[in-house]
């Protein structure tokens, strides 16, 4: 039992990186804008993460190379490929640097929701310290495992503060099991699923060494994902307290109100847990992703305490711990991100597609059966619409002009699938 839990803490640090600020704001935002009815958005999208988790798990556990090791073998040896390994690098690193700084805010907003007179910039800085400390002195498996426990207490704030509150069960249940989109909520499902299926976490959970059996890493990865999202469901469930704009400091009021000061509390430590471990977890998740997709066998510089790991994750906890210290959102950047994002998501799935049909990368045992196919060419679908969407989002914000119809992004996210599955359709009819 010990060791099914400690498997279970160890796969945490997925969900430790998907539940961030950006996770609490738009999770309770779907519940203050539009009840229960989203919920099944977020049920969706967790089953996406873990798809797509498995695939690039399945990996190493088999053949003992991560994604970004397996992208090598398969790619380094043409021109296309080392761009396309270089653009995956970049799109993850500054996703990594320009959302740090959202962590850390997010944190100390959970601090200051309690301790308003404590300046931020010290809680900023006392962060920072922290993260350092910890990336500095801990080993991988030990960081996952730290994550696993700052998730479960997070979780569980989370989790009373939801279920402390009235609620209609018979709507949550119908908002869980019936796929509506209200008038207004596309962003928001788009969101939900974005803020949940992440491109570097899929390097993270690839590029965390582990003794479990192929069989221990599915149970575990999967348990640990499902908490995940019913966290993210409980943080709906808490926004449901508020109606129209939605802000931390809104939401503890709203809560206060109804459920009495402990509720602040509740949060703000729910609030600082999501900040500090996607702080954690992103600063981490850019080290392994250079450190797969860089590294060569052998090279100690890569190691967990080799310089170039520690530059890496150190170089995105600095851009974060500047960004926060001035109180700033580093806007462009952020956009920069989310048009990179935009166009890695979907790339990321469709190689992950490709090498789970590939004789080359997996045995035949181990590649996907048609079932899971069909599974992971609905999520490869809708990575493609939803980046897409924040990609055409991105630019427009850039550029001055409105978004197109929803209509026109549908059929260029279509046409996008159809040709990006080419490659995967030839492959299955070659096996």
């Amino acid at each position: 039992m010990k060791k099914k839990l400690l498997h279970i803490l160890f796969w945490s640090v997925i969900a430790a990186a998907f539940i961030g600020p950006g996770t609490v704001t738009t999770a309770a935002s779907s519940g203050a804008g539009f009840g229960y009815a989203l919920i099944w958005a977020l049920i969706f999208s967790t089953a996406a993460c873990y798809v797509l988790q498995e695939a690039s798990a399945r990996i190493t556990a088999v053949t003992g190379m991560n994604l970004g090791h397996a992208m090598q073998k398969k790619y380094l040896q043409t021109r296309a490929g080392r761009f396309l390994i270089g653009l995956t690098l970049a799109s993850i690193l500054v996703g990594c640097a320009a959302f740090e700084a959202g962590n850390i805010l997010g944190a100390a907003s959970g601090v200051s929701l309690v301790f308003e007179q404590v300046p931020v910039p010290f809680v900023v800085a006392l962060i920072g310290i922290i993260a350092s400390l910890i990336l500095w002195k801990g080993t991988v498996k030990q960081i996952a495992t730290l994550l696993g426990f700052i998730v479960a207490v997070m979780g569980i704030c989370f989790v009373i503060t939801a279920f402390m509150m009235p609620h209609n069960w018979a709507e949550v249940f119908s908002g869980s099991i019936r796929p509506a989109i209200p008038a207004g909520a596309e962003i928001l499902v788009l969101g939900l699923l974005g803020t949940t299926v992440v491109p570097y976490n899929i390097f993270l959970g690839s590029g965390m060494k582990h003794a479990q059996t192929l069989s221990e890493m599915k149970w575990s990865l999967l348990i640990a994902i499902g908490l995940g999202g019913f966290i993210s469901i409980a943080i709906l469930l808490t926004g449901t307290a508020i109606s129209g704009a939605f802000s931390f400091e809104g939401l503890a009021d709203a809560l206060s109100n109804q459920l009495g000061a402990g509720a602040r509390w509740l949060l703000a430590i729910g609030l600082f847990g999501a900040g500090i471990s996607s702080a954690l977890t992103a600063a981490l998740a850019a080290a392994i992703t250079a450190q797969s997709l860089l590294a060569k066998p052998g090279d100690n510089r890569w190691r967990h305490n080799g310089h170039r790991f520690r530059l890496t994750w150190g170089l995105v906890l600095a851009i974060g711990l500047l960004f926060g210290l001035l109180q700033f959102q580093p806007v462009p950047v952020i956009i920069l991100a989310q048009a990179l994002n935009g166009i890695i998501l979907p790339v990321i799935a469709v190689i992950l597609f490709l090498m789970m049909n590939d004789p080359g990368i997996l045995p035949k045992e181990h590649q996907n059966k048609s079932v899971y196919n069909i599974l992971t060419g609905t999520v490869v679908y809708l990575t493609v619409l939803t980046g897409l969407f924040n990609f055409i989002r991105a630019i427009s914000r850039i550029a001055g002009f409105e978004l197109p119809g929803q209509t026109l992004i549908l059929f260029l996210s279509l046409f996008l699938f159809l040709m990006v599955m080419i490659p995967v359709i030839k492959k299955l009819f070659q096996k």
